[in-house]
């Protein structure tokens, strides 16, 4: 599995060559830079092989999981997120934008840069946080646009790569693409108009990205990952950690089921569709739901479709899974698997309440600690305050120690799953509900029930009856089944109940009963730093 196993971001990836940084920040500074790498991995010595083509991939993923200016560098992220650099890592900036914005998640530390106002749905355009995702996203599209330009069948061509090497660098290439695409759905979903930068853009005295319409990037999404779909190896075909067909799909499905958000139309046929290819592609439900979100979850490649890998001793830092194995709060080093806990994350009680037995024993997605803890968050910043996590663990599913586990136990093993089986019969179920074709409740009913069973540890006494599959009960279920895997803001805004008064949670809107806001929080503020440097974008409405 060469460099993209569990350690396919170790110290070749940290050695690969800087010239990309030379890039990585025009998105932010659109200012044209003439500057030279600081070693000899230069593009001529790097893209000489498949194998070279290979490591500068690898640098590529790894932008995922690595943080600091001696991994990939880090553009115009703010300069409090870098202090701390495992606030710099992609994971936990996406993850505090899509969690701590909703009733899943909490943070203790008020002080911290970029806390203050996510919770409370009142943050300003200056936040730390939400211009560091932006700048992150950017920074790994900028790899991927570099690496699609050195991988073009004219620079192959030159190079003198061609038969299989030239075949096997193609594949390649359509990875990367998948990432910018993947990328530029984070943007269009937190953002909604973004600058639009790709390989073909010129950048420099008066060429400053475009911004692109979140309808049109919603359009340029669906069409790259329609362009790469034959290009990539087959469902569960390539090696763990790279994007096949089926990630692709999982994407697509993902996008469609929330192209009304997007684009004011409907593709809920579109999302059937596609959850149809996952579906027939040979994944199945891992057996123990509780084994998705431990130490050795790269063994569960029966529902992974596709994760960001974390390695204990080759991608440390305090982002990622290690933030949500020591961010929550009072959880003992022996049930995490950490050396301790960070006193940090909570869960309000409105979540926790979707379970009616709180204790797990009945659905085993319930993963809360509660020694000591409130159920009722009273003041948010409290960190006794709502029941903690104990979902993400750093233990094997015997028990044992995390296979790279580094000896001071600071640092995670655990792989994230961005998208695996679970999520895709949620999608299902729910385009089947809203109107789509393709499906059928009969089918619908039987995969959230095979969600049900798992949970209920084989038991059918979870199983629920054709009349109580509503809409609602999946934005519930969504909730159980995919608790702190990054998807609640978004669900919530395709169910209306982000910002609106239809559903209200502990602090929302800085009341401790919960309100509405302003419904210009369902977006993201743009960077004020890239409003002044480029006179084509302008602001998200009310900011």
């Amino acid at each position: 599995m060469d460099c993209f196993n569990k350690k396919y971001m170790k110290l070749r990836v940290l050695q690969l060559f800087m010239l990309t940084c030379t890039v990585a920040i025009i998105t932010s500074s659109c200012n044209k830079l003439d500057l030279v790498p600081t070693n000899d991995l230069t593009a001529d010595k790097v893209y000489t092989s498949a194998a070279g083509y290979k490591q500068a991939l690898a640098k590529v993923y790894g932008a995922f999981a690595l943080t600091g200016n001696a991994s990939v560098g880090q553009g115009d992220i703010p300069a409090e997120i870098i202090k701390d650099e495992g606030n710099s890592d992609f994971l936990r900036l996406y993850w505090n934008l899509q969690e701590l914005t909703t009733d899943e998640a909490v943070w203790s530390w008020q002080n911290d840069a970029g806390i203050q106002g996510l919770h409370e749905l009142s943050w300003s355009s200056i936040n730390s946080i939400i211009n560091g995702l932006y700048y992150r996203s950017f920074f790994q599209i900028t790899l991927c646009n570099d690496f699609i330009n050195q991988s073009s069948d004219d620079n192959l061509s030159k190079r003198g790569i061609v038969g299989a090497d030239a075949d096997q660098v193609r594949r390649f290439r359509a990875e990367a693409r998948f990432i910018r695409a993947y990328q530029y759905a984070v943007l269009m979903d937190i953002y909604g108009n973004p600058p639009m930068v790709t390989e073909t853009t010129e950048i420099g005295g008066k060429d400053l990205p475009k911004q692109i319409a979140r309808k049109d990037l919603f359009a340029y999404v669906e069409s790259e990952l329609k362009a790469i779909e034959n290009d990539l190896a087959a469902p569960k075909a390539n090696e763990y950690g790279r994007a096949d067909r089926a990630a692709s799909w999982a994407l697509l499905s993902r996008i469609y089921l929330n192209a009304e958000v997007y684009t004011g139309t409907a593709r809920y046929t579109d999302a059937i569709t596609y959850c149809n290819r996952i579906i027939t592609a040979g994944y199945t439900l891992h057996s123990n739901y509780r084994e998705l979100t431990i130490a050795d979850n790269h063994l569960n490649t029966d529902e992974n479709i596709f994760t960001i890998n974390y390695d204990g001793t080759s991608t440390q830092n305090f982002g990622g899974t290690t933030y949500l194995m020591h961010g929550p709060a009072h959880v003992p080093a022996d049930v995490s698997g950490s050396n301790g806990d960070w006193g940090g994350l909570r869960i309000t009680q409105q979540f926790v309440n979707l379970f009616t037995d709180k204790t797990g024993l009945t659905d085993t997605r319930a993963q809360f600690y509660m020694t000591g803890q409130n159920l009722e968050v009273n003041d948010l910043y409290v960190s006794n305050d709502g029941y903690s996590s104990t979902k993400f663990r750093n233990k094997t599913r015997s028990g044992g120690p995390a296979p790279h586990q580094d000896v001071a136990k600071d640092f995670s093993d655990i792989d994230f799953p961005l998208f695996r089986l679970g999520e895709t019969y949620l999608t299902y179920a729910e385009a089947v509900l809203r109107g789509g074709s393709g499906g059928n409740l009969i089918t619908a009913l039987d995969y959230i029930n095979k969600l049900r069973t798992r949970a209920y540890n084989g038991s059918l006494a979870g199983n629920i009856t054709s009349s109580a599959l509503t809409i609602d009960f999946i934005l519930d279920e969504r909730g159980r089944e995919l608790w702190y895997e990054a998807t609640r803001r978004t669900d919530l805004i395709r169910f209306g109940k982000f910002t609106t008064a239809a559903y209200l949670w502990a602090w929302k809107g800085g009341v401790r009963a919960g309100t509405s806001v302003n419904t210009k929080y369902n977006l993201f503020p743009l960077p004020p730093t890239d409003l002044s440097a480029n006179p084509n974008l302008r602001q998200n409405t009310g900011y």
